[in-house]
């Protein structure tokens, strides 16, 4: 009697099936989770997921997808496309629609006989698709949970590996577990996966691990399980050392007849995995060589068109092969037990027999392709069909194939895979007669589509080298057909953040005739890059056009273009116009969602500035209801709630904006959106007070926005403001003028939302510089330093400098929120002093403390210090002011009645600064003013905070840790923190329990509770 092929119990991954286990248990709580596993090959992980799928199938709703092995090119969605046949299998197709939704025609990308569905538009865009399956599978798993197993993921195309993205990080409450296999050693450099796992080790629902090698006690047991008998310590020890404890290995190793007497053990791993095949009948050999061409499983209705035999002599054959366990068989298809031994197998064929079989699979599937009927559950895609023609070495097919199997990725929305077999066409090109008529296309727009899937998959570099091969090639092309192209190389130049567009979209201009279509958008397109570059006279120029051409015959247009010119007029001053102008593109739009939702980010951004910040949510938030009636709630519609965060930040809603901040980030938006929600990300995490993870994800993202800086003023004034401050909280005032200092820069150009916040750090940054000077602690290489450069050789004029920031104050007298910010600024200059101001240096005056406060009256007439300082804080109280203004200006006031003697009054704003901050969230001021109470002493006489007031959720979490024992390093290695940190943390702790020491307070709050 013959062994079975495998070990009846699974031997030595027991952890891994328990933790399986912990993640369904996680899941049915509630949480949607994810597991990734990988593995080289042979080490079990489908072993562990049959396991794993057996149990699981009694509490939960189990389907299964499968990557296929095609090269390059894979089918778009076959995963996926396995997972809902699956679910309309056990639930049945009109529950499945049910829970999809109204869009669910969209489906039909993924499984083309829902598109016969009545009521449901088939097409869709890429976001909308992923938004629906992960709606489906949320709305599924309402009932029972819902396991999602993918084995082999390394074969997956790219817009699989996009919408399991997105799926893991867009789920929003389904108890869904989706378990993810890989095979570890096939994913090498240059392999699409390898950036994608680092991106899923990020998301907090994924835990990733890889299966080990079997140890040889393991190795030992499995043996025994698959002999029904106790091997011998020789046996073990020479199928451990073969098979270096790998399952599958043992396995093959165990179904040599000879390996008791180690006679004929095979030599190489290929002898290992061709050893069962080796012992097959030659009418068995032939039918798993025929196989193997058509991947590791084939339907047998498909084998049995290809098989050159009889029906009879067809099962004859499988039978052999699936009573020697090299083939596995279901009710449809045949598949290999490891794709190792078919990989082996293929590998073993003769180029005679690789043409004639994947020739015959190439017809086959065409043949099968003409007579697909919907609802046909046999459809192939085109990408098999070249990739078969490719490997039988008929080019005129291949490139056939190929282009139609681009068309077909194109309209799946997988633009990697459209961008492969563009690149294939195009290597054909040359090597196939006729390929243009063949192709219905020049060689010029096959480059031009090429690099719009390119630009589509996020492949900006490749996309624009290829645009630029088209451009050269582009001379007979009609001027219409130039002028896209120049169109598209402007849009890549743009997502690539690099100058240029502008001079692209003014040459493309020039080329289309009068009437021409094409005009209005181009128009409009440059109006909106130089709207950006804050060239407003000149963007209210070209989109006044846009408008004017696109008339009535294209609403939508000149939607955009109106709001367009509603922007560039509200940043140059005319505020009522611009206003007017994108309530008129609001109407415009109608039902149009790109331009709806364009109106909708762009009018809430307008109210912001303007200081409107309920109106600025309260727009958002109405874009976002739009967007999820259009089904892209979890796209477009968290960008669009993501757009509340800054008016959050200025009403103090700090918590609120986080918690639509952080899945928008996630969402890895277009380079433009991306830098300004990392912006906020970082203005953030500063004011939380939590300094050195902001520096750090300053480092990581700075590059990136200091790129789209340069092709954007309103980043380049945002982020000089941010890192400005950042820079300031770090003690480091030379660096902080090197980031605000670009406001007085020939490069600058006024946008006044900008200016003002940039003009108040710019402003404090000289009056640190100015008490360094005083107190004699200028560093020696203290130079002008221009925005992004070395230091040069000239001392930064203080004097000069503040007079500029003046200038620029004037002439922004008109803006709404002028009289919040120039109160602020005043003030800030009035603390230079006026005789660093004149670049005088004072001599015998004292050092400036941590906390900004200085002892160094007689530099300044410390009562007008005192005055500056208290007209900013009434301009704080302004509805206008955003929420952190009132807390710091209350702080500097402090400081400046430190300074003037008047300690009763100093402790009075020092105390409402600590209360205002530690309210709205604030760690930064808090922060400053523990450090003001310690250095000026205030502490002795403020009235101390009264036991028991409420801690932040960050300070919870220290004391916790600190009820634990744990040092202020250890607790900021558990909260990714630094030890500085955490001291902060714990001395905020200690005041306001009442406490003298940590015990103490770990006392007080205990009996608190």
């Amino acid at each position: 009697m013959r062994s079975p092929a495998s070990s009846p119990a699974m031997i030595g991954r027991e952890s891994d099936l328990a933790a399986l286990r912990e993640e369904l248990e996680a899941v049915a709580a509630g949480q949607p989770r994810a597991a990734v596993i990988g593995g080289e090959a042979g080490i079990g992980k489908t072993r562990l997921l049959d396991e794993f799928r057996a149990e699981a199938v009694r509490s939960a709703i189990v389907v299964s997808g499968r990557s296929v092995d095609l090269g390059t090119g894979g089918a778009p969605y076959a995963p996926f496309t396995g997972v809902l046949r699956q679910l309309i299998d056990t639930l049945g197709r009109d529950e499945v629609i049910a829970a999809a939704g109204p869009g669910a025609g969209a489906l039909s990308v993924l499984l083309p006989e829902l598109s016969a569905a009545e009521g449901m538009p088939a097409r869709t865009g890429a976001d909308r698709l992923y938004e629906l399956v992960t709606v489906l599978l949320e709305n599924v798993s309402t009932v029972r949970p819902l396991v999602i197993v993918i084995e082999d993921l390394h074969w997956a195309d790219t817009a699989t590996l996009e919408l399991i993205r997105f799926v893991v990080r867009m789920l929003a409450a389904g108890r869904v577990l989706l378990v993810l296999s890989y095979r570890s050693d096939e994913v090498l450099r240059g392999h699409p996966l390898r950036s994608y796992l680092p991106e899923l080790d990020r998301t907090r629902r994924v835990t990733r691990w890889e299966l080990a090698r079997l140890a040889r006690d393991q190795v030992a047991v499995q043996v025994e399980r698959i002999l029904g008998c106790t091997p011998d310590a020789d046996t073990v020890d020479r199928v451990y050392r073969l098979s270096e404890g790998v399952p599958f290995f043992v396995e093959e190793l165990v179904g040599i007849d000879d390996l008791g007497t180690g006679e004929d053990l095979p030599e190489t791993l290929r002898e290992l995995l061709l050893a069962r095949y080796e012992r097959l009948s030659e009418a068995a050999q032939r039918l798993l060589r025929l196989i193997s061409a058509g991947g590791v499983c084939v339907d047998h209705a498909l084998l049995a068109t290809v098989f050159e035999g009889t029906a009879d002599e067809l099962d004859e054959a499988a039978r052999e092969a699936v009573v020697a366990n090299v083939l596995s068989a279901d009710s449809t298809e045949y598949t290999f037990r490891h794709a190792l031994v078919r990989e082996a197998i293929h590998a073993d064929l003769l180029p005679g027999e690789r043409t004639r079989f994947h020739t015959r699979y190439a017809l086959a599937l065409e043949q099968e392709q003409e007579n697909h009927e919907p609802g046909d559950r046999r459809e192939r895609s085109a990408s098999q069909i070249s990739s078969h023609w490719m490997a039988a070495h008929d080019l005129r097919r291949a490139f056939t194939a190929t282009l139609e199997a681009m068309e077909e990725a194109r309209v799946s929305y997988a633009y990697r895979t459209a961008a492969e077999m563009g690149d294939r066409a195009l290597e054909l090109w040359d090597q196939v007669h006729d390929a243009e008529a063949i192709a219905g296309r020049s060689h010029t727009e096959l480059l031009s589509s090429t690099a719009s899937a390119l630009r589509n998959a996020g492949d900006n570099e490749r996309a624009l080298a290829l645009v630029n091969v088209a451009l050269a090639d582009a001379g007979g092309l009609p001027p219409a057909r130039r002028a896209r192209l120049l169109r598209d190389k402007a849009q890549y130049l743009a997502n690539l953040s690099r100058p240029g567009s502008v001079e692209l979209l003014q040459e493309a201009l020039a080329l289309p005739e009068p009437g021409d279509a094409l005009r209005p958008q181009l128009l409009a397109e440059v109006a909106g890059r130089l709207m950006l570059e804050a060239r407003y006279d000149e963007a209210i120029e070209m989109s006044t056009l846009a408008i004017d051409e696109a008339g009535a015959a294209d609403p939508a247009r000149a939607s955009i273009a109106r709001t367009v010119r509603g922007i560039a007029s509200i940043d140059r001053g005319d505020i009522e116009e611009g206003v007017a102008d994108l309530d008129r593109a609001r109407e415009l739009a109608g039902g149009e969602a790109g331009a709806l939702l364009r109106n909708s980010v762009n009018a809430s951004d307008a109210m912001n500035v303007l200081g409107r910040y309920r109106d600025a949510v309260a727009i958002a938030e109405a874009g976002a209801a739009q967007a999820r009636a259009h089904g892209v709630e979890r796209t477009s519609g968290v960008m669009l709630s993501s757009n509340t965060v800054e008016p959050l930040f200025a009403l103090g809603e700090l918590d609120r904006a986080e918690r639509l901040l952080d899945p928008a980030l996630a969402l890895d938006p277009p380079p433009l959106f991306r830098v300004h929600l990392q912006r906020m990300k970082l203005w953030l995490t500063l004011w939380r007070g939590e300094i050195d993870r902001a520096e750090e994800l300053a480092r990581r993202w700075r590059p990136a926005m200091l790129v789209q800086a340069e092709i954007e003023m309103q980043s380049r004034l945002g982020f000089a403001r941010v890192a400005a401050e950042l820079s300031i909280a770090r003690g480091d005032p030379e660096r902080a003028w090197s980031e605000a200092g670009v406001i007085t820069s020939p490069s600058w150009r006024s946008i006044p939302a900008y200016d003002l916040p940039l003009l108040a750090v710019a402003a404090r940054t000289l009056a640190v510089l100015a008490d360094r000077r005083r107190s004699g602690t200028t560093p020696a290489d203290n130079r002008s330093i221009a925005p992004g450069s070395a230091a040069t050789d000239a001392p930064v004029s203080i004097a000069a400098e503040a007079g500029a920031l003046r200038a620029i104050l004037a002439g922004l007298t008109a803006w709404p929120t002028y009289p919040v910010w120039a109160p602020l600024i005043e003030a800030e200059l009035e603390s230079i002093g006026p005789g660093v101001a004149a670049g005088d240096e004072p001599e015998g005056v004292s050092g400036e403390s941590s906390a900004g406060v200085r002892d160094s009256a007689g530099a300044r007439d410390t009562a007008e210090l005192v005055r500056a300082w208290q007209e900013a804080v009434d301009a704080a109280c302004s509805p206008l002011a955003p929420a952190h203004l009132r807390p710091y200006a209350l702080l500097r006031l402090a400081e400046a009645l430190v300074l003037a003697g008047d300690r009763g009054r100093a402790e009075t704003a020092a105390a409402e600064s600590r209360e205002r901050a530690h309210v709205l969230g604030f760690g930064l001021i808090e922060h400053a003013v523990d450090e003001l109470d310690g250095n000026a002493a205030l502490v002795r006489h403020a009235p101390s905070r009264a036991p028991g007031s409420a801690l932040t959720d960050r300070e919870a979490q220290v004391l916790a840790l600190i009820e634990q024992g744990l040092s202020n390093k250890q607790i900021g290695e558990k909260l990714y923190i630094s030890a500085k940190t955490a001291s902060v943390h714990v001395s905020s702790i200690l005041k306001k329990v009442g406490a003298a020491s940590r015990t103490e307070a770990v006392y007080r709050a205990s009996h608190a509770r």
